[in-house]
């Protein structure tokens, strides 16, 4: 398998690294400090088209596929994770989920606004008591007309307080597990959406983690992605792409560990000479370059798969797992080498080191992934 990358995936990996650098790289450290949404770099990168490159051309999108997105991805993740997961999760999770499930009319209600950026996208599957277990999730759909009546609470919903739009996952049959479960499109301006807690966090402290309340809410029977039932496989569908996402996410804080452990090296003087001359710190330098090659490849390589349309749930996994163990190992590497100075603010060390945890935790933990990996494997 080739990875040799096209005109236009360049085109939009450059595009990415100038934004990145120029509009998001200035005040990550600041909006990670307060906790501020990056309002801003959102807007921006949906003025750059970097909100829709999933979307095909007839909705308004880039139509360049999961091998641009990612590429994008690492480059904006580089200096700021808490824009990263913004745009990983409107693009790979939200639009995908549409564009892949959704009937022509939802596709041209909310396909354009998506890719433009005027509306942002948020995914909903996850609840207090069903995280990992998507199939025990209560949150209830109830048929009423030609309509169906939402009622429960959504928890660690990516963007959901600034988001228009969000891919739902609801219960229609309460004795049939995850074979229960129905896939809708909802509005943040419906009645009966709210806001509830938002979470305190380690790391992505930028990006907003909320709690996402139904209470009575009406959905039109025209805005399920799913039939009745069949919403499970719609949920495991898309996680495989946001896998990829948060692949890439894991890879751009490898790749900026790296970057500023090689230039702290060269810098801090001991024992007369620079800390880049001695041999330990040069083996963590080689450790770190020979995983974020090995991340790269794997991912690549899951993008590439989904593009062809291919099966690619187990290299999703893979590359998400590795990349993730990966990128916590670098981050502590990058800690170590700045030493004190590291456990410290002064440099973005510390906020890579913070922002790594999560990416073994959401959209699949380590422990799922292997579960998904060793199952594959027993299929074959």
């Amino acid at each position: 398998m080739g990875f040799e990358l096209t005109e236009d995936e360049l085109a939009i990996r450059d595009l990415a690294r100038d934004f990145a650098r120029g509009e998001v790289a200035p005040g990550a450290a600041e909006r990670d400090k307060k906790e501020e949404f990056p309002a801003d770099a959102v807007r921006k990168a949906g003025e750059l088209g970097l909100m829709g490159l999933l979307i095909p051309e007839e909705y308004g999108g880039a139509g360049l596929g999961n091998r641009a997105l990612s590429l994008a991805l690492v480059e904006i993740n580089r200096v700021d994770a808490s824009v990263g997961v913004t745009l990983s999760v409107h693009n790979s999770l939200a639009s995908s989920c549409i564009n892949a499930w959704g009937s022509e009319d939802l596709k041209r209600r909310y396909l354009p606004k998506l890719a433009s950026g005027e509306w942002l996208g948020a995914y909903a599957l996850s609840e207090a008591g069903s995280g990992s277990d998507p199939g025990s999730l209560v949150c209830k759909a109830e048929t009423d007309g030609d309509a169906f009546v939402i009622t429960g609470s959504k928890a660690w919903i990516t963007s959901g307080d600034h988001a228009d739009v969000i891919v739902l996952f609801a219960r229609t049959d309460p004795d049939a597990g995850k074979h229960g479960i129905t896939a809708f499109v909802v509005e943040t301006s419906w009645e009966g959406f709210s806001v509830g807690k938002k979470e305190l966090k380690l790391g992505i402290r930028s990006s907003s983690t909320v709690t996402a309340n139904f209470d009575g809410l009406r959905v039109p029977r025209a805005n399920m992605l799913s039939d009745v039932n069949e919403g499970i496989k719609v949920a495991l569908h898309t996680l495989d792409g946001g896998r990829i996402g948060i692949a890439s996410q894991a890879l751009g804080i490898m790749e900026a560990c790296l970057e500023a452990s090689i230039a702290y090296a060269k810098e801090r003087q001991q024992f007369g000479k620079p800390i880049a001359k001695f041999q330990p710190i040069q083996w963590k330098l080689a450790e770190m370059e020979i995983r974020i090659q090995a991340a790269r490849l794997l991912t690549l390589k899951a993008a590439t798969l989904k593009d062809q349309g291919k099966s690619h749930s187990s290299e999703a996994a893979v590359a998400k797992l590795y990349a993730s163990r990966a990128a916590n190992w670098c981050a502590t590497q990058a800690v170590q080498i700045h030493g004190g100075a590291g456990y410290c603010t002064d440099f973005p060390v510390e906020r890579y080191f913070r922002d790594a945890r999560i990416t073994e935790i959401y959209e699949g933990t380590t422990e799922i992934l292997k579960l998904v990996i060793a199952r594959s494997l027993l299929r074959k």
